[in-house]
């Protein structure tokens, strides 16, 4: 289906009044929910909404919990999500890691005990219009084995980095795993396979259907090896520095949360040289765009590149909506 942006963001934002959120809260998850899809990354965007609903039908998400602030130490906080609606706890913890990058140069929030923050790069993208750069990272429930392991004992937990350019900012948004859970379960509601392998089957064997992958979420790690270290230390170092739950911890339970986030603000301007930072930067993306595709076809991007064009193209034609989804959308509309 092709559904207009309002549409969307219409829909959405009375099904979360209906959910007893307040006006501002419901325009907030409305927003971010949309703008993913609308960037084309459905499968944390609209793809998620019926499932994001579900958790708070059976009280995993607090929809009047607030993040607070539980300890300080300079530029780094540690804060308590008290397992509110992970988009909201989100977007207050890196407004709050800005405020402090722009009195410290640097600021450090650390997360404990909240929900799925959806799409990463929104955060990323939060942070590049504030003029500050952002490495920022997340948990997860166990979904990938450590490498030479059968099992799913570490999480893909997302990692984003972005950077401001009054070109276009980039956002880097990516799962630990190859293929993003949400994007393996996006190509299994097209009933395409994946184009490149991105977990393993009941037989141990590596494998491109979706299907296969996610009957026991068994995904693979970028790099393999490599993949799966980077995997640990984001899990120990959000742990650590927000004293949460580790993937370990969140195992344990039968639906995903309470995991731990960490967000890291940098404001570049402290170096008062920002016109020799938007040269080297275009050095760098012109450097990298300037290269022979092997496929003719192709184009090098730099990240967050494709997501801008794709909004471009989906703000003039409407955005493509799997119909299974809006449909159990409707449904909870008028439940």
């Amino acid at each position: 289906m092709i559904i207009s942006q309002e549409n969307i963001q219409k829909v959405l934002y009375e099904l979360f009044v209906k959910y007893n959120f307040t006006k501002e809260k419901a325009q907030l998850l409305a927003s971010v929910f949309t703008e993913s899809t609308l960037d084309g990354v459905s499968s944390h965007g609209i793809n998620r909404v019926p499932l994001f609903i579900e958790h708070i039908e059976k009280g995993v998400i607090k929809i009047d919990a607030e993040a607070e602030k539980v300890a300080s130490f300079g530029s780094i906080e540690r804060w308590d999500g008290n397992f509110g609606p992970g988009i909201i706890n989100a977007t207050k913890c890196t407004n709050r890691a800005i405020a402090l990058a722009k009195q410290h140069g640097m600021g450090l929030v650390a997360l404990r005990n909240t929900n799925h923050w959806m799409r990463g790069g929104t955060y990323g993208k939060q942070a590049a219009e504030a003029n500050c750069m952002s490495i920022l990272f997340t948990n997860t429930k166990p979904n990938m084995p450590p490498w030479g392991g059968k099992d799913s004992r570490i999480g893909n937990n997302p990692f984003v980095v972005s950077i401001p350019r009054e070109k276009g900012n980039v956002i880097l948004d990516m799962a630990i795993s190859q293929f993003s859970f949400g994007k393996i379960n996006d190509y299994r509601l097209k009933g395409e396979k994946l184009p490149f392998h991105g977990g393993w089957d009941d037989n141990d064997e590596l494998s491109n259907d979706p299907d296969k992958i996610l009957s026991k979420e068994r995904g693979l790690p970028i790099g393999y090896w490599k993949g799966s270290a980077l995997s640990m230390v984001l899990d120990m170092l959000a742990t650590i520095l927000s004293a949460g739950n580790s993937t370990y911890r969140i195992s344990s339970k039968d639906i995903e949360t309470g995991i731990s986030q960490v967000f890291i603000c940098i404001y570049p301007e402290v170096f008062n040289d920002s016109e020799l930072q938007e040269k080297l930067m275009d050095e760098i993306i012109d450097y990298t765009h300037n290269v022979e595709p092997i496929n003719s076809e192709d184009k090098i991007y730099y990240p967050g590149e494709r997501s801008s064009q794709t909004r471009t193209k989906n703000l003039k034609d409407g955005i493509f909506v799997n119909e299974s989804i809006w449909e159990k959308i409707m449904l909870l509309s008028k439940k």
